[in-house]
């Protein structure tokens, strides 16, 4: 497989360039940011939120923290007037005096229960949280203050969240499964309808539009043997039947399925995993640690890679309804191979483009502007989930990997991976050039 992110490293080199200006990190408070994300990924692994909506829980929560903590540090830009229907936000009592922690504790926490189901995971983090940052000797009139303003920021993200049409789209008719050569049919073992068939009309926080980087599907469907799409299709099947131990690690460390089956018998067990776009926010986690980070530094960070996700996702989910192209195990079962199955539990939604394979490579690419070409990193993400740290020299290094770990797995063609990585970097590059966060 040819590298995905080929010319990343030049690019990216160029552009952080502008960058290079060292800020004086004070990572002490920046664990607050840190625990915070790490209560709101054990809620969305124990809610079993989907992929795409879990990128949606992810974002708003730390543009919340980002709006908390920029009141601290004047060289920080809001997000509003930036982000796609996000106007103007509250602002702090001239002459008064806030703890910013608090302000962005009581923020992100009251974002976060509202977009998630198990709210205790959060209340209890928020809980000890607080707690911890009144301290000793903090005047209690200034943390009632700094509650109060939270409320107020956190209650206008909210508002905001509210009006971004995805309660609408809970109501929106399901997808309707065609009879079509080549097109995507639910798939085994759960055979479940498919997935958030309407994520492209959830609003965006920085496109023109979630089809605007929209691509066909990289040939046309086929079943003749000496075809395109047999050969590619027949490549999956290669691969996945002669995979080495070395690449099988690969596959699962970047499964991210967040609730795959397990079947024994007639027993079937359902596990709990991060997501994409969870794995992804980990590894902003780590490289904000490894490079000892200010609170405010990191919260642009977070923001800054959710909102990349998130919009990255909308991309992918526009063209696989527009494309509604056809699994290769559905593909592989019919004309190759009947009794052949994929190494990972293909997911409920048509095939292109790769939905890892995009964002992976938006995340990558807004983080290669804020760390750099070769920036090296060990990921330690999955660990809670039983999977040992991965070396990586570059972000771009990490989501060539993530990418071709879908078809090491079996559930995607190699096209697939490519184009959507060329997906997810323009939508990095839009990020990264729309969003001013620094004066």
């Amino acid at each position: 497989m040819k590298k995905l992110f080929h010319c990343l490293p030049v690019v990216m080199l160029l552009v952080s360039s502008c960058h290079n200006k060292q800020y004086k990190a004070n990572s002490d408070n920046a664990n607050l940011i840190h625990e915070l994300n790490k209560g709101l990924m054990e809620a969305v692994v124990q809610d079993g939120f989907s992929p795409p909506v879990s990128s949606r829980v992810y974002a708003y929560p730390n543009i919340a923290a980002y709006e908390a903590v920029i009141h601290q540090d004047s060289n920080f830009m809001s997000y509003a007037g930036q982000l796609k229907g996000l106007i103007e936000l509250p602002q702090p009592e001239k002459g008064k005096n806030y703890l910013w922690e608090i302000v962005m504790i009581q923020a992100f926490s009251d974002v976060a229960k509202y977009l998630v189901y198990r709210d205790y995971i959060i209340e209890e983090k928020y809980q000890s949280l607080l707690r911890e940052a009144r301290g000793t000797g903090v005047d209690e009139d200034e943390v009632v203050l700094s509650i109060e303003f939270g409320k107020e920021l956190g209650g206008a993200i909210i508002s905001w969240a509210k009006k971004d049409n995805y309660a609408a789209t809970r109501n929106f008719s399901k997808f309707t499964v065609s009879d079509a050569p080549g097109s995507w049919k639910p798939t085994p073992p759960k055979y479940m309808e498919a997935l958030e068939p309407h994520w492209a009309k959830v609003r965006s926080f920085v496109l023109d539009s979630t089809s605007q980087f929209r691509e066909p599907v990289w040939c046309k469907f086929s079943t003749d043997k000496n075809s395109e799409f047999y050969k590619r299709a027949e490549e999956v099947y290669t691969i996945v039947n002669t995979l080495k131990a070395e690449k099988l690690d690969v596959c699962k460390f970047w499964d991210c399925n967040p609730s795959p089956i397990n079947v024994q018998g007639h027993v079937v067990t359902t596990n709990r995993q991060n997501t994409p776009g969870g794995h992804w926010m980990g590894i902003a986690r780590i490289a904000a640690k490894e490079r000892k980070m200010s609170l405010v530094e990191t919260c642009e960070v977070l923001s800054k890679t959710s909102i990349a996700l998130a919009d990255a996702f909308k991309v992918i989910w526009d063209s696989k309804y527009a494309t509604n192209s056809i699994r290769p195990v559905t593909y592989i079962q019919k004309y190759i191979d009947p009794n052949w199955s994929p190494i990972l539990e293909t997911p409920n939604f048509p095939e292109f483009s790769s939905g890892h394979s995009g964002i992976s490579a938006a995340a990558a690419y807004v983080l290669t502007e804020k760390f750099g070409a070769s920036f090296s990193f060990t990921d330690s993400s999955n660990v809670p989930f039983g999977f040992a740290p991965r070396k990586f020299s570059s972000f771009s290094e990490a989501a060539e990997e993530a990418a071709i770990s879908r078809v090491y797995g079996g559930i995607h063609y190699i096209p697939s991976c490519e184009i959507a990585a060329k997906q997810g970097i323009r939508v990095g590059e839009i990020v990264t050039k729309r969003l001013k966060t620094r004066k």
